[in-house]
């Protein structure tokens, strides 16, 4: 089992362990509702370290990487970045990720816990000759995740850098405890949401800064639990538990977000261009309002009446909302906000009601 560098860090703070992947992290600190209330009114900090991440570098980077995804990454300049997924030839999604273009290399970073997915799938189109390396940055570089209200704030405080003017998916090079690292404005909580992506070897100096400074703030440290919640309620999906090889990218709603239908050939682009020709698409990612205090598993059926319609993806217990939450994937005439649909959980059907993403709105 995998730990990240922070892992003994974590243990002084009390922390639940759990297995993601094959990694042990934090799932909570002793309080999830209370980790969850830090992000919402002041700042908490997250380790995703275990995430997967890769460089690519070499002449031929851009153009290589270019033609096996599905966005459209051209029109990057430096410090920018966008989300985008490689599919399989049907279609289906293997790995949704958010590339970066630095100077000298492209940085991918997983939105999800799905290990060496991406690395794998991607380095079966790296042949021979091209001029581009993938250099697997999993356990070489560490992530934290700075999120709420005062998270600007607190990286200004703590590194001098003013991230007030960043972009979403945008970032700037910053030397951190003798490593140059990257703070990048992301999404993840709904809130306020920083990155800081250092090489592993900085990791401890730079969390023992900010807490040095984020103590008096406040600060917090939040796990997977907490992290789960504010995901859910921001209406963010995630590669491994809602975006699978079950599905295409149009029915996540991701048009316009992660996939290009001009920037031509990749893998799969055929079956996504014609679901937009024909408006084929069979069925979308909703959010779910349950009446009930059950946490649907990922996987149970959901019906309308006796019909079997779809399934859940994710669920959670909303702090905000005062209920249970979920992430649905029903057929398309059943995506209507307000569409009463039912729940099958070990047997018993519980009352779930389509609303639309975010589930609840804050920063």
């Amino acid at each position: 089992m995998k730990q990240s560098r922070l892992h003994e860090q974590h243990l002084k703070q009390r922390a639940v362990l759990a297995e993601v992947i094959d990694w042990q992290m934090p799932a909570h600190y002793g309080d999830p509702a209370t980790e969850y209330a830090a992000v919402r009114n002041g700042v908490g900090v997250a380790d995703l370290s275990h995430r997967g991440k890769i460089r690519v570098t070499g002449e031929d980077r851009v153009k290589w990487l270019q033609s096996v995804i599905s966005n459209d990454i051209l029109p990057l300049t430096t410090g920018q970045g966008l989300y985008s997924s490689f599919l399989t030839h049907k279609g289906k999604m293997l790995s949704y990720f958010r590339v970066y273009a630095l100077p000298d290399s492209l940085f991918i970073e997983d939105v999800g816990e799905i290990g060496e997915t991406t690395f794998q799938a991607l380095r079966k189109f790296l042949l021979y000759g091209t001029k581009a390396k993938m250099e697997n940055c999993a356990e070489t570089w560490g992530l934290l995740l700075i999120s709420g209200p005062k998270a600007g704030a607190l990286i200004h405080t703590a590194f001098g850098t003013d991230v007030s003017g960043l972009k979403p998916l945008s970032c700037v090079t910053q030397e951190i405890g003798g490593q140059l690292a990257m703070l990048i404005r992301t999404e993840e909580t709904g809130e306020t949401d920083m990155e800081l992506l250092i090489p592993a070897d900085g990791l401890a100096s730079a969390w023992e800064r900010l807490w040095a400074v984020g103590a008096p703030m406040g600060l917090t440290p939040f796990g997977t639990q907490a992290r789960e919640t504010l995901r859910l309620e921001a209406g963010l999906p995630r590669a491994g538990t809602d975006l699978t090889e079950e599905i295409v990218p149009p029915e996540a709603n991701l048009e316009g977000k992660a996939f290009s239908l001009t920037k031509g050939c990749y893998p799969g682009q055929e079956v996504v261009a014609r679901m937009d020709t024909y408006g084929s698409v069979r069925r979308r990612l909703v959010g779910l309002v349950l009446q009930d205090a059950v946490l649907p598993p990922k996987g149970a059926k959901l019906f309308s009446g006796e019909r079997e319609v779809g399934w859940i993806s994710s669920s959670a217990h909303s702090p905000s909302l005062g209920c249970s939450i979920a992430f649905g994937f029903p057929l398309r005439d059943f995506t209507a906000p307000g569409t009463v649909l039912t729940v099958d959980v070990e047997g018993q059907r519980h009352k779930a009601t389509v609303r639309a993403l975010p589930l609840v709105m804050h920063a």
